[in-house]
């Protein structure tokens, strides 16, 4: 039970990756924050779990929903020591002259100025309780290897790789680590606005083309990389992005 007497918030943990994350935590040993706008979705998740998971509704794009969000998850399980921050938009490709202002200020309020709000939020928590914390985004390949068409979305990301490593170095004197993971495109809900509306299947078999392993990520395969990031035996490891893509970023 690599995660025994541990207790994790997930942000967008109702589907996706997310659930994949909560999931693995759970059978893991830690008691698991479901955070999600859809609080239908996570609270059937929680149900189906039991008590050793809590489903909060949040915007994370919205400082108050952000602090109540923390607030809720220490009121349930008294402490909090690691948070996934995963909670994301995509967007359908488009050149970026067809892009919105409206889309791109959604895009960098949900996929950044979230990571900034959880941060905040929960950094002042790790240093009161005094045994430091895992803070891990979720980036992606996106940041690493662009795509044409998705400019804004992969803007959002790259800005996520910087956070992540300079927070990594601010927070480090308090035993908080901070990490990235950088999945490749996955079989998960958004995938189909990558894809378009134009061809998807073709979409489909172009994105796998360009993944050396033959597939794209699974939810699994970004649970265990969190699960590795977030445990004891990552101790010694603090600013890296992880990149879970098949050979996608070669």
């Amino acid at each position: 039970m690599r995660l025994n007497n541990k207790t994790a918030i997930v942000t967008g943990g109702a589907s996706g990756f997310g659930k994949g994350i909560v999931e693995k935590f759970i059978k893991e040993g830690a008691n698991v924050v479901i955070a999600d706008i859809n609080y239908d979705l996570a609270k059937e998740l929680e149900e189906s779990i039991g008590k050793n998971a809590f489903a909060v509704k949040v915007d994370v794009s919205k400082k108050s929903d952000v602090d109540n969000m923390i607030n809720q998850s220490v009121e349930h399980f008294s402490d909090v020591n690691i948070l996934v921050q995963n909670a994301a938009i995509g967007m359908k490709p488009q050149p970026l002259l067809e892009t919105s202002e409206e889309l791109f200020d959604k895009l960098f309020a949900i996929n950044v100025k979230s990571v900034f709000l959880g941060a905040k939020a929960i950094i002042p928590l790790f240093k009161k309780q005094g045994k430091g914390g895992v803070i891990l985004n979720t980036v992606s390949t996106a940041a690493l290897r662009p795509r044409p068409g998705l400019t804004i979305y992969n803007s959002t990301k790259g800005a996520l790789i910087p956070m992540t490593k300079a927070l990594a170095l601010e927070v480090s004197e308090f035993n908080i680590r901070v990490n990235g993971v950088c999945p490749v495109a996955g079989e998960t809900p958004m995938l189909k606005d990558f894809l378009g509306s134009s061809n998807p299947e073709e979409n489909h078999k172009k994105f796998i083309s360009t993944v050396p392993l033959g597939r794209l990520a699974e939810p699994r395969d970004v649970a265990n990389a969190a699960l590795y990031l977030c445990s004891d035996e990552a101790d010694f490891i603090t600013g890296v992005m992880l990149e879970i893509d098949g050979g996608r970023t070669i």
